[in-house]
C-alpha cells in the first residue's frame, strides 16, 4: 500500500554552483575516487561503461562527501553543540567520521537491524549510537526530539541542501575525468545522490540522460516520479539496506523531477549477480545498494548499446559474512 504526500516547494534548493563550492570545501579531505572500466562489462552491454568507485571513498561510501560538507558549513557554536543524524549505516558512518575530523560531537540514530559492521564503524569513528526499530518507530521524530533536548543540529541523510551539493561532487569528478556521457545511472534511496548527480550532469554534460535505480521491492521514488507527487510506502524488504527508505525527499524530489529522465528498478537477484560480477571480474567489494545502478546496466534494464554510460558505485560497506553468503549463494 502506498500513500501520496502533499509537497511544499522548497525555498533552499541547491544549484550546481553549490556543488562547485562543495567540491572546493571537501577537496583536501575526500578521496577523488578512481573511475574503473571493464572490457567484460562493455562486452556484456555493448556499451562503454565508466564506474565511479565510491566504495573506495573515505568511510566506504559517497556519503562522506555530503556529511563533511554539511558539518563544515555549521557555525562554530553549532559545531560545539554537536549534530544528530539518522541512518541505516553509510550516512551514520559518514557523519561520525566527518564529525571526528572536525572535532564535532555526533549522535547517530540507527535501526536495530543495521549491519553490525556499519554500527561498529560508526562507534569506531566516535559516534554515539541510539538504536530504534525501523518497523515501529519514526527515526525522524526521534531525531527532532534529540535535537530539541540536546541542542544538536539535525543533518538528515539526503533531504538537506549541503548534503545534496556534497553528493553531487562524485558525478562532477566522473564527468570531468571521462568527458560527456550519454547516460548516467545512479542509485536512489531518499534521492540525495541522484539529485546532486543530476545537477552536475545537467551542467557538465547537457545531453546526458539520467536514470535513478532502486530496488523493485521499494519503488517509492519511481511511483513518485511518475505520479508527480511524493508517494510513501511501508519499509521495503530488500538486501539493499541503504535504499530501504519509505519516501523521497522534499528537497530532492523537485530536482529529480526537473532533471531525471526516468526511474527504473532491479531485483535482489540482480543485485547479488552484480556483487558477484564486481568481486570476480573487477576485484572490488560492493554492497548491495552500491550495485543498484550497475545492475540496471548489466541486466539490460537500461539499454547501453553504443552509449557512454556513467555508473555511480555508491558504497562497499557490507558485512563480510553476508558478502560471502551472497557470493556463495
Amino acid at each position: 500500500m502506498s500513500v501520496q504526500i502533499q509537497t511544499q516547494p522548497s525555498s533552499s534548493l541547491p544549484t550546481y554552483d553549490d556543488v562547485i563550492t562543495a567540491a572546493w570545501r571537501i577537496a583536501d579531505v575526500a578521496h577523488r575516487t578512481p573511475v574503473l572500466t571493464s572490457r567484460t562489462a562493455d562486452a556484456r552491454t555493448d556499451g562503454k561503461l565508466f564506474f565511479k568507485a565510491e566504495n573506495l571513498q573515505r568511510g566506504g561510501a559517497f556519503k562522506f562527501r555530503g556529511a563533511y560538507n554539511a558539518i563544515a558549513r555549521l557555525s562554530e557554536e553549532a559545531k560545539k553543540r554537536g549534530v544528530v543524524a539518522f541512518s541505516s549505516g553509510n550516512h551514520a558512518q559518514a557523519i561520525a567520521y566527518a564529525g571526528q575530523l572536525q572535532n564535532v560531537p555526533t549522535v547517530i540514530i540507527m535501526p536495530k537491524d543495521a549491519p553490525a559492521t556499519k554500527v561498529a564503524a560508526t562507534r569506531g569513528y566516535g559516534g554515539e549510537v541510539v538504536s530504534y526499530d525501523r518497523y515501529t518507530e519514526d527515526r525522524e521524530e526521534i531525531g527532532r526530539r534529540l535535537s530539541a533536548e540536546r541542542g544538536l543540529t539535525l543533518i538528515p541523510p539526503y533531504d538537506h541542501e549541503d548534503v545534496i551539493a556534497g553528493q553531487g561532487t562524485a558525478a562532477k569528478e566522473l564527468i570531468e575525468e571521462v568527458g560527456p556521457l550519454d547516460m548516467l545511472l545512479v542509485c536512489v534511496g531518499g534521492g540525495g545522490l541522484l539529485a546532486g548527480s543530476a545537477l552536475a550532469a545537467h551542467a557538465l554534460s547537457p545531453g546526458c540522460r539520467i536514470y535513478g535505480v532502486e530496488p523493485e521491492a521499494g519503488n517509492d521514488a519511481q511511483q513518485s516520479f511518475r505520479s508527480g507527487s511524493i508517494v510513501r510506502i511501508p519499509v521495503p524488504v530488500t538486501i539493499a539496506d541503504g535504499a530501504q527508505t519509505t519516501y523521497i525527499g522534499q528537497k530532492t524530489f523537485p530536482i529529480i523531477r526537473a532533471l531525471v529522465s526516468d526511474m527504473v528498478t532491479v531485483t535482489d537477484e540482480m543485485l547479488v549477480d552484480t556483487m558477484r560480477f564486481f568481486a570476480e571480474r573487477m576485484k572490488i567489494v560492493v554492497e548491495p545498494t552500491g550495485c543498484l545502478a550497475a545492475a540496471a546496466a548489466l541486466h539490460g534494464i537500461v539499454p547501453c548499446k553504443g552509449r557512454r554510460v556513467g555508473i555511480i558505485v555508491s558504497g562497499g560497506n557490507v558485512d563480510p559474512k553476508a558478502f560471502a553468503g551472497f557470493l556463495a549463494g
